[in-house]
Formats: structure tokens, sequence, C-alpha cells
């Protein structure tokens, strides 16, 4: 079995190392040119040099979003910009335009082409046109299932990449005009308003309502988590794992990276996930869940119960409440950065890349100028507690969750 590669977004540079800490084998970031997400903070082209080096450090890759669909406005020093993403040491570019597809190979070559899920690629055909237009991966199309897949797998000429975790679009391959007629943002040149989210009231021919107030209408899909076919995916010799997220937080990512992580390297040695296992891994991304999640198209066409229909944060678990700063191993202290509210006592857990989860109680805490609190309700203040392990900067501290209610 061939080494699978983990791809995880990041949305800054501080996303980006608790990517790779965390173990993504690659990173896939936005610039501040041609990205299809103008919210996230994207990276300067210094940033990005800095993010490659750090990269580097860990053997990981880094890759840039330019997967834009351009308009002729678009294209002023797209020609600069992708040299200087090639001098920067960019691994590769994500991108859904034949022209900047054909530029890229002529004036940056030592960059991959990857072309990007809004292609719709899902055949092993338009697989073999893509690599006849000079491109070295192809990310499949969100509206695969798996028997699909497997097919367009074993007849694939190059590499491929699917997703495996993230946001889900209710139009194929995030072909949607909602947020340009309703908001004037183009859904496909960065700036989505994500109109399948919103809540509606909905009337008939003859203007009566026909909704219900207390659960007004959405057409939003659940979000993709795929852990249990991870092993399948790998078997059958899908080249690269991806998530999706540029725009959530480094809690988010460290979570799910570390959850997808152990899966794969636990399959990859045993060569099997065992029950247990996966409704652990299942659990564990559960506590970054911005919404509810389903197999996507995986096991076939989404049915109802894939869909949001009023109740888009049910179930939503976010206990995410403090990072370390500092830790004094002699009197085992803790300064710790709060950034959730919480009280005391409070059974938590440790998420780290430099361990297994780890389980403690803070009894108590006090400010930096020695007074006891029992309550951390102001985000950013730095307080002291004592963990009887230790513990590292930027180590992330959870209340601990006996069950994840699906």
């Amino acid at each position: 079995m061939s080494k699978i590669e983990l791809l995880a977004p990041a949305g800054d540079l501080k996303r980006l190392k608790t990517a790779i800490r965390y173990g993504a084998d690659a990173v896939y970031i936005g610039g501040k040119e041609l990205s299809l997400r103008s919210r996230a903070s994207n990276f300067s082209i210094e940033e990005i040099a800095e993010g490659v080096r750090f990269a580097n450090e860990y053997g990981a890759k880094v890759y840039v979003t330019v997967n834009m669909i351009p308009h002729d406005e678009d294209f002023v020093n797209v020609k600069e910009y992708l040299i200087s993403l090639q001098q920067a040491g960019v691994d590769a570019i994500i991108c859904a335009s034949l022209h900047i597809m054909k530029l890229c190979k002529e004036v940056a070559p030592k960059m991959e082409v990857h072309v990007s899920t809004q292609q719709t690629s899902t055949n092993s055909l338009t697989v073999d046109y893509w690599k006849m237009l000079g491109a070295d991966r192809v990310v499949l199309a969100r509206e695969v299932t798996l028997e699909q897949m497997r097919k367009v797998a074993k007849h694939s000429s190059l590499p491929l990449e699917v997703f495996i975790h993230g946001g889900m679009c209710v139009n194929y391959s995030g072909r949607c005009t909602l947020s340009n007629q309703m908001t004037l943002r183009d859904a496909n040149r960065g700036g989505c308003a994500q109109s399948c989210r919103w809540k509606y009231r909905i009337y008939n021919e003859q203007n009566e309502p026909i909704h219900d107030e207390d659960c007004l209408f959405s057409m939003s899909s659940k979000d993709l988590q795929a852990a249990s076919v991870i092993g399948e995916l790998m078997d059958m010799g899908i080249s690269s794992l991806k998530i999706e997220g540029r725009m959530k937080t480094a809690y988010y990512i460290a979570t799910v990276v570390k959850a997808y992580r152990n899966l794969i390297d636990t399959y990859q040695a045993n060569g099997v996930i065992a029950q247990q296992q996966l409704e652990a891994f299942q659990m564990e991304l559960a506590k970054a869940e911005n919404r509810p999640a389903s197999s996507g198209f995986y096991y076939g066409l989404p049915q109802a119960k894939d869909h949001l229909y009023g109740v888009n944060g049910a179930g939503v678990i976010q206990d995410f409440v403090a990072t370390v700063v500092n830790y004094d191993e002699i009197t085992q202290v803790a300064t710790i950065q709060v950034r959730n509210h919480f009280t005391v006592p409070c059974e938590m857990e440790l998420l780290s890349p430099y361990c297994d989860y780890k389980s403690f109680t803070i009894e108590h805490l006090t400010t930096m100028d020695g007074n006891e609190v029992t309550v951390a309700n102001q985000p950013m203040q730095l307080l002291n507690t004592k963990i009887p392990f230790a513990v590292a900067k930027e180590d992330m501290i959870r209340k601990k969750q006996r069950e994840v209610v699906k």
C-alpha cells in the first residue's frame, strides 16, 4: 500500500503551521490574487515563502489555489504572480482556468498543476484529457460515489485527489449563482455569500405563506465526513485526501487533521479499522463540527437526511477553551490563554501534536497577579493553572466530552 497524502487547508500562516504540526503532508492556501476565498486572510508572497520554508522543515508541501473562474479583468499580472509563486518554492497550483494551466506550464514549469474540483471531473476519460493538456493531478468532483470513484481510479492516467471532510455545496462543484443574484457577490470569483444556508420564508402563487415560522426553510447540505471510507480510498490508490476549510479556525484544523492522521496511520499499519476505532475517530471529528455531517455522495446520491432544513446548528459541539502559553515543568504550572468560557473545577482534555489525547482536571485558576478566580470568561485573558504532565506552547485545551451525540 503506497503512502497517501493528507492535504489540509490553511487561511493564514498560523493555521498553516498548525496543520503541518498536527500531521498534514501538504497544505493548500490562497494568495492575494485569484483565490476563491476572498474573505479568508490569504497570503502575501512573503508569507507564502515563509510557509514553504516551514513546510520543508517537516517534509511537507505547499499548494496555492489559483482557482477563480477568471474574467478578462482578472488577468492583470497573472504571469508575474505565477513566476513569484514558483520563486517562493510553491509545489503546485490548484486551478480551474485552462488558460492559467497553460500559462503556468510555460512560465513556471517547476510547479505542478492540479485541476480544481470546479471542473467537475467525474470519469477517467476526462482525467486523460487533463493529462493531454499537461495537468499533473486531478481533484475529482465531490459528486462521485465510491463505486464510480473505484472505476475512475482503476483507469486513471493521473494521480487523483478527493475531498474527505468539510463543507458541501448544493450545486455541482460550486456552480452556484444564488449569491450573484441575491447579493451581487460572484460565488466563482471568491465572493460566495452562502445563500443556501440562509433561512427563507416561502409563499405560494397566491402570496400565501406556506412556511413554518418556527423552522424556516434552508437548502443547505450537511458537511462531509468520510472517515468510514478512508480505507477503501487508500486501497483503490487515491493519491491525496483533502480536507475543506481555508476559513476554519486553528482548533478545527488541529482536531480534524490529527483525527485523520491517526486514522490513516492505523489503516496503513494494520490494513483494517475496527468498528470501535472508527467510532472513536468519528467522535473526535465531531468535536470540531460547525454543523451536522454526512457521508456526502460516497454511498450514493444524498437523501433528505443529508441536508439541513432549518437545523443548521443542531448537535454541534464546540468545547475549545484555551491554548498553552508557557509551562514550568518544576512547578507543573501552565500559563493558558482563555478562548471560551469555562468554570472550575472542570475536566479537560489536551490536544497536542506531540502526544495522544490526555485528560486532566483544572481545579484552580489564578490571574497573573495571583488572584484566584472560579470563572474564565474573558477571551484572551492569561491565567495560571496546574497540569500534572508536561505540555507545550500552543497546545490546545478543551472540555472533555464523555459522549458525542450525533
